[in-house]
């Protein structure tokens, strides 16, 4: 019985995944993406603690559930500035 939830879960995540990573790549504008991409980021870190991975999970909600969306905002937030200037 465990090991079909264990199975369940670990489908469900990977469908998870899939469906974010689908969306990043389907998104047009660069501030939307950026949230999709957190969003991605957290179905991975959902993933590696399902596949009992936790120093991975928590590596992943740094930096690609955090950290890499926020660069990504602050560099589209710089570069519209600068067009609006121009």
């Amino acid at each position: 019985m465990r090991e079909a939830l264990d199975d369940t879960l670990v489908v469900a995540s990977l469908l998870l995944v899939a469906a974010a990573a689908t969306a990043a790549a389907l998104t047009r504008d660069p501030a939307r993406q950026a949230v999709v991409l957190s969003l991605l980021g957290l179905a991975l870190a959902l993933l590696f603690t399902v596949l009992q991975a936790p120093d991975v999970a928590l590596s992943q909600l740094a930096v690609g559930s955090a950290l890499t969306p926020l660069m990504i905002l602050l560099t589209v937030r710089r570069v519209r500035r600068r067009r609006r200037r121009e």
